[in-house]
């Protein structure tokens, strides 16, 4: 099994940098793969790190101009390298059989997004979650409550995502996942 890990470019208070650490160290442990973003900078190169010092399978995904910029973790033993954003989403979507957000800002918040609708709209029927550390995703959260309240995220949907606070409980809410059925589908033919 492998999880696609979105977090941030940035390294952000201590607290996150040990909760990250100790999560990828925990999954690794547990047998599990990460596919992240490929970078050497900020929590996502952290989580690299100490998945790679816990003898964890990583694989990093990165497009082209970033590794031109430098941003490349040099000691993965598999990075995919990829023309575009986009595709370096795509990518990480394939090779992942789950998706988590760790804290992070604007790029870590689109991922988990773009995730997160992609199983709404049938693409995939992967889970998709949140490492809520120190309660940094609780915002985000009543937001979509408020979206659900006002009736344009449909409660279910938002009782997929799953909200856990280390590697054994996205482990068990990956276990337990059930998906819900798509937003669209077409009527059976007459």
């Amino acid at each position: 099994m492998r999880i696609a890990v979105f977090t941030g470019s940035q390294l952000g208070p201590e607290s996150h940098r040990r909760a990250a650490a100790a999560f990828a160290a925990d999954l690794a442990r547990a047998g599990v793969g990460i596919v992240y973003g490929g970078g050497d900078v900020g929590l996502m190169g952290l989580v690299a790190d100490a998945a790679l010092a816990a003898g964890g399978e990583v694989v990093g995904v990165i497009p082209q101009h970033l590794l031109d910029d430098e941003v490349a973790h040099r000691g993965l033993p598999r990075l995919d390298v990829v023309a575009t954003m986009h595709e370096r989403k795509a990518r990480m979507a394939e090779l992942a059989d789950a998706f988590v957000a760790l804290p992070g800002a604007a790029g870590t918040l689109e991922e988990l997004f773009e995730a997160w609708t992609w199983g709404m709209l049938g693409l995939h029927a992967k889970p998709t979650a949140l490492l809520d550390v120190e309660g940094f995703w609780q915002p985000q959260l009543a937001q979509l409550r408020r979206m659900v309240d006002d009736g344009y995220l449909a409660a279910d949907r938002l009782a997929a995502l799953g909200v856990v606070h280390d590697a054994a409980g996205l482990l068990a809410f990956v276990a337990g996942y059930r998906h819900p059925a798509r937003k669209w589908t077409r009527p059976p033919a007459a």
